[in-house]
């Protein structure tokens, strides 16, 4: 640190996501000082660097090589994370990555390796661990207050779907958009033994021409005998959604689809509410709160709360899930012990 109290930051990817953190970043932490930002596209870097007041670039080496930085915040598209990751950590920069790190786990175990060779931390953006309800219903959890956990349940659903070009890119529906409700089922429920998948493209035959889906259910079965049930959508005409239920011997749990305000608007035919729009409205708390607790990490030199070993875990999971969906049968997982993480394969 620099000035001796805040990080000094660089973010490359200047995408929904990307121009969020940077803002983030550049007035809403405290712990940070935003340096620089990078975008391969001009106009885009000029315009997020000059309206946040801090230097900008369209080369990510200018970031690398800028001693000032001291920790990296990678939102690139998904098949450029790993490859970043590791010149940041090469260049001596903490590193902090949007999910998923790589659609190859070994990929993302050798970025692991390369950061822990370089003595920088590693941090994965799973928002989900961050938010205040979903971290209230697990510390719940742990706790015993519903006893022993039967049943999970969680929705992701959102309003419409990125483009194609994005999607050709993102590793696939269960990498992209399931990943989230994996690594959360994990984080709150344990280890999970097997994996039972449906899909389908139901609103565009686009899907179908680039191999993907846009609707999707999973059916989970955790090492504690535990089930749960993922249902996810891309295409939910009423807006976006992420809720989830946890059913226990003594209690329930229900994290709700936020609403912007607590008000209701009633009339003799309806009752009408207003829910957030998207991803980044519902989770602007968790995504603050994640970056707070990495630059942390960095000031006091503690390994982050989730790394890459998590992300690899999600993707195997998403794996699994896909191979599922393919080939119409329930894939088991297995794991073993990896230093501290777990490290998850796909056993058949």
């Amino acid at each position: 640190m620099k000035d001796g109290i805040r990080v000094n930051v660089g973010v490359v990817g200047l995408g929904r996501i990307g121009r969020f953190h940077a803002a983030n970043l550049a007035g809403r932490i405290p712990e940070s000082r935003l340096v620089r930002v990078v975008d391969a596209v001009e106009e885009v870097a000029r315009d997020v660097g000059r309206r946040l007041g801090v230097g900008w670039s369209t080369r990510y080496e200018d970031l690398l090589s800028d001693p000032e930085i001291e920790a990296v915040v990678i939102a690139s598209p998904t098949p450029l994370h790993a490859q970043m990751a590791e010149a940041a950590a090469a260049a001596g920069k903490h590193v902090f990555c949007e999910k998923p790190v790589s659609p190859d786990p070994q990929e993302t175990y050798r970025v692991v390796r390369v950061a822990e060779g370089a003595g920088v931390l590693f941090q994965v953006g799973f928002h989900r661990r961050f938010d205040p309800d979903y971290r209230a219903a697990r510390e719940r959890i742990s706790a015993g207050e519903i006893g022993e956990v039967y049943l999970f349940r969680t929705s992701l659903r959102d309003m419409r779907p990125p483009g194609f070009d994005y999607i050709r890119g993102s590793g696939g529906f269960f990498a992209d958009v399931t990943l989230h409700d994996f690594d959360t089922a994990r984080w709150m429920i344990g280890e999970i033994d097997e994996v039972t998948a449906f899909g389908a493209a139901l609103s565009d035959p686009g899907f179908e021409e680039v191999g993907d889906i846009d609707n999707a259910v999973v059916v989970l079965r955790f090492e504690s005998g535990a089930l749960g049930v993922l249902d996810n959508s891309r295409v939910a005409g009423y807006g976006y959604e992420c809720s989830s239920e946890i059913l226990g011997s003594q209690a329930t749990l229900r994290i709700d689809n936020h609403r912007r305000v607590a008000v209701q608007t009633l009339t003799p035919n309806r009752v009408c509410q207003d829910y957030v729009s998207d991803f980044v409205e519902r989770f602007a708390e968790a995504y603050r709160l994640e970056l707070e607790h990495f630059l942390r990490a960095v000031r006091e030199g503690e390994r982050p709360e989730v790394g890459g070993a998590d992300d690899a875990a999600a993707i195997t999971l998403a794996r699994a899930a896909e191979r599922s969906y393919r080939e119409g049968r329930t894939v088991r997982l297995s794991r073993e012990a990896a230093g501290a993480a777990t490290r998850y394969a796909v056993a058949g």
